[in-house]
């Protein structure tokens, strides 16, 4: 077994701390990853927090991982020692689904293995996360990172990136389209980068006035404020497309307004409770009110060569691993533009 050390929480109600544990050794198909920087998911909070429910402790959190390949198993082919590598969501899935098949993993019928919090796929053993020094992970569920993007301002492709650029290749949005990202956070903003990089008209819908600098710099073309109704009311029945990052409360139906008959709006964010709809939204219009998670492996390699050969990467603060606890409350502030990325120097020298 592989000692490996990280930070992790107890239980719901404690804050994360150093914590040591055994990785499995390097299997014939492995790759033995030697973290460099592991991006902070707001998700991350919901789950070492318990919020979703179905919580497994000890937890490792960290689906944001990027590092170098320090070790590979014998069978290994698309992997070299000191090769940058990534690791994203998932680990494993059981790969003979017409969903795995279908190289949307993230669908796996069996239940894919995710990076922590869930399962390996021998449903007993438990998985953890890249608030670590190294992880061991399967070639198959490794990713190749171009070698001119940073890695700090990589690491959060690896959700945050896929979260948004999968939905809006998926509905196939390019030039001639009008675009709203709705949220511009840790998700919004790689929407922003992406949809106009597709180049489609981009609009940032965001509660925040003082965000339209940021939307501008980012790519998009103007800003709505959600708050303001004569704002909202001078935009119904204009867009092609909404990609909607909110993860708080909120009533669709003055996004669903904004949509142009035909019209989706793809929700990516989670709310931590039930939102109230009321159906005449996706009537009146023939609109599509639809949702989406991250994407397959295949999809996020596509992802990361896209952001490679158009230099893409989030904006990111770096903190050291003995900072997380603070980030979480800062993340739930809304006080980060726009992603944490962990230095994970700071644990291996700790």
């Amino acid at each position: 077994m592989i000692k490996t050390k990280a930070y992790a929480a107890q239980n719901a109600k404690t804050p994360l701390a150093p914590w040591s544990f055994d990785r499995r050794n390097v299997g014939d198909m492995d790759v033995l990853i030697d973290i460099e920087y592991c991006g902070v998911c707001h998700s991350d909070i919901h789950q070492a927090r318990d919020e979703w429910g179905g919580a497994m402790f000890p937890m490792v959190p960290g689906h944001e991982i990027i590092g170098r390949v320090i070790e590979v198993g014998k069978k290994v082919k698309k992997f070299k020692v000191g090769d940058r590598a990534g690791v994203g969501c998932m680990v494993d899935s059981c790969r003979e689904c017409s969903a795995c098949r279908a190289d949307l993993e993230q669908f796996c019928e069996k239940g894919a293995s995710l990076t922590y919090n869930s399962l390996e796929l021998d449903k007993v053993t438990p998985t953890q996360g890249g608030y670590a020094d190294k992880i061991v992970v399967d070639e198959a569920f490794t990713l190749k990172i171009p070698d001119n993007l940073d890695a700090a301002a990589t690491a959060p492709l690896l959700c945050a990136g896929i979260t948004t650029y999968s939905p809006l290749r998926h509905w196939k949005i390019g030039k001639g389209h009008k675009v709203g990202i709705i949220g511009l956070g840790g998700l919004g903003h790689m929407g922003v980068k992406f949809a106009s990089a597709f180049g489609a008209e981009t609009i940032v819908i965001t509660t925040s006035p003082d965000k339209a600098e940021d939307a501008k710099r980012l790519g998009a073309s103007g800003t709505i404020i959600s708050r303001d109704a004569d704002d909202m009311a001078k935009h119904i029945g204009s867009f092609d497309f909404l990609l909607n990052t909110v993860a708080a409360q909120y009533d669709p139906a003055p996004y669903l307004n904004l949509l142009k008959h035909d019209g989706t709006m793809a929700v990516v964010g989670v709310p931590n409770k039930p939102l109230n709809l009321h159906l005449f939204s996706v009537i009146m219009g023939r609109k599509t009110l639809a949702g989406s998670l991250i994407g397959g492996i295949a999809e996020t390699q596509e992802m990361l060569d896209f952001c490679g050969k158009h230099n893409i990467t989030s904006d990111v603060e770096i903190i050291p691993i003995q900072h997380i606890n603070e980030a979480y409350e800062r993340m739930i502030r809304g006080d980060v533009r726009y992603r944490f990325s962990i230095d994970m120097q700071s644990l291996k020298t700790a």
